[in-house]
């Protein structure tokens, strides 16, 4: 998916609040926007978004030495997401159709994101497994992605941040595990899930965990490992979780189901759907 005129001030927006987010310093805040708004400037407006989403975290991390600025965020979420656990697998269990249960609560998940929203709060993972669990899912999307896992043989679950990591566990295992190889992201970025996460979680000890080698928000696959893109070609069908892996994978050759939310107005409409709504999309091979 490209970059549009409207993710300008969406790349800004996140900017400062990132870096309002790290540091207090006021020098350090106006050098990394001053050199987001040049970056901004020279951008290949071709290339996805999470590329400026990569830019802007790096400038971070290089003006204020912290490496893994969100990491007492994302320990915090993936604690409460596991006290959310049995409830919510009990609920799954409980259901006459746990696929689309256990698929409702993976995209309610997709809302613990902190380039989308800064001021999150638990309040609101509450109020997103509600609506997930009432609201419209296509269902012709969903039948297909019962079938196509059913035939398929080798299954790329690629996930997205931490906590939702969690909700992501709930789904993959009422899944034939033995197909799934589970990703991460390579270094920190925002709050998206890396193999602490996984470990933390228990994800490593469900099914084969790797890494994608990259610090992007999503899967720019240029900048992805070897290992990663080989595993990712031998896949029979990809499960990819949240918008950042939707703006960088949509439109490439393999069978992709998409589960998020729509967080944007320009991915929603990229999509057909409204602001806020839960989304399964499918990218059909060839």
């Amino acid at each position: 998916m490209k970059t549009y005129l409207d993710c300008v001030p969406c790349f800004i927006r996140q900017a400062f609040d990132a870096v309002s987010f790290v540091t207090d310093d006021e020098a350090v805040r106006e050098k990394v926007l001053r050199e987001v708004l040049v970056a901004v400037a020279e951008m290949d407006y071709k290339q996805s978004p999470p590329l400026m989403g990569q830019v802007i975290h790096r400038l971070i991390r290089k003006h204020t030495g912290n490496d893994d600025p969100y990491k007492d965020i994302k320990i915090r979420y993936n604690r409460y997401a596991l006290n959310l656990y049995e409830r919510l697998k009990g609920k799954i269990e409980s259901s006459d159709d746990s696929l689309q249960t256990a698929v409702r609560l993976a995209i309610a998940g997709n809302i613990i994101d902190f380039g989308a929203k800064r001021d999150l709060d638990i309040s609101a993972v509450y109020r997103a497994i509600d609506h997930a669990l009432k609201t419209d899912l296509d269902q012709d999307t969903l039948e297909k992605m019962r079938r196509k896992i059913d035939q398929a043989g080798k299954i790329m679950y690629i996930g997205d941040n931490s906590g939702e990591i969690v909700f992501d566990r709930l789904l993959i295992e009422i899944l034939p595990r033995e197909k799934i190889t589970f990703v991460v992201r390579g270094y920190p970025v925002l709050n998206d899930a890396v193999m602490e996460d996984a470990r933390m979680t228990g994800m490593t000890e469900l099914v084969d965990v790797i890494d994608n080698g990259s610090d992007a928000p999503g899967m720019i696959l240029d900048d992805c490992s070897e290992h990663c893109r080989e595993i990712m070609q031998n896949a029979d069908l990809i499960i990819a979780k949240g918008q950042g892996n939707f703006e960088t994978l949509f439109g490439f050759d393999k069978e992709i189901f998409f589960l998020f939310k729509a967080k944007c107005p320009v991915v929603a409409g990229h999509v057909g759907v409204e602001e806020g709504d839960i989304v399964i999309y499918r990218n059909v091979e060839g």
